[in-house]
C-alpha cells in the first residue's frame, strides 16, 4: 500500500514541524507511546508536556519514559488537556511546534472515561494560540464508539470555523472500509504576514 496509514502519517506530519530543541505537547498521554516518540522527536534539549485525566495513563506513561531514560525531557500533569495554557511555563506560550490528541478512550482502560468535545475544542484554541508560526496540531479521531460519533461531530463543525488566515486545516481519512476508521484532522498554524 503506497498510502500512508493513519497513525504513522500523524507522525510524518509531527515530524515537518518539530525538530531538535523544541516545545511539544502530548494532550493524551494514554499508554505514553506518543509521549515518548515525542520525547525522542525533541532530544535532550527540548520538552514535552503531557497531559491525562486518568492516574494510571500518567504512572505508565512515566515508567515507559523512565525505562527509556528521557524522563528529564518530559512534565506530565494528571489534568485535562483544555488546562495546557495554566499548566505550561508563560515562555513556551507562543514557541510551542506541535501537538497531538489521540482521542476516545485509554486503550484497555475503562470505556466510560472518554475525551468530550467541549474540553477538547478549548484545548485546541488554546494550544492554536500558543503554536509558533508553522506548529501543527494533530487530532487522531476515533469513532467507531458512540461519544467518539458525537466528538468526531463538533470537531469537524468547529475546525471549519477557523480563519483560514490563521491556519490551514487538513482532513486524512480512509473512506471506504466497513467499519469507522480513526481519521487525522491536522491544523497548522500559518506564518504571520507582514
Amino acid at each position: 500500500m503506497k498510502l500512508d496509514r493513519i497513525l504513522p502519517y500523524a507522525r510524518q506530519l509531527l515530524e515537518r514541524a518539530v525538530t531538535k530543541g523544541d516545545v511539544v505537547v502530548d494532550a493524551t498521554v494514554g499508554n505514553g507511546h506518543d509521549t515518548l516518540y515525542l520525547s525522542q522527536l525533541v532530544g535532550e534539549h527540548g520538552r514535552v508536556y503531557g497531559f491525562d485525566i486518568q492516574k494510571e495513563a500518567i504512572e505508565e506513561t512515566a515508567t515507559k519514559l523512565e525505562e527509556h531514560q528521557l524522563r528529564n525531557r518530559v512534565m506530565l500533569f494528571q489534568e485535562g488537556h483544555e488546562m495546557v495554557e495554566e499548566a505550561i511555563p508563560p515562555v513556551h506560550h507562543g514557541a510551542i511546534a506541535g501537538a497531538v490528541f489521540n482521542l476516545g478512550y485509554l486503550p484497555g482502560g475503562d470505556e466510560t472515561i472518554v475525551t468530550r468535545p467541549r474540553t477538547t475544542i478549548t484545548a485546541v484554541k488554546k494550544l492554536l494560540e500558543m503554536l509558533k508560526p508553522g506548529g501543527i496540531i494533530v487530532l487522531v479521531i476515533y469513532h467507531g464508539h458512540p461519544e467518539g460519533a458525537v466528538e468526531r461531530d463538533y470537531l469537524l463543525r468547529f475546525v471549519q470555523t477557523i480563519d483560514g488566515e490563521t491556519a490551514h486545516v487538513l482532513r486524512y481519512q480512509f473512506m471506504n472500509t466497513q467499519t469507522p476508521s480513526p481519521f487525522v484532522i491536522a491544523i497548522e498554524k500559518r506564518e504571520s504576514r507582514s
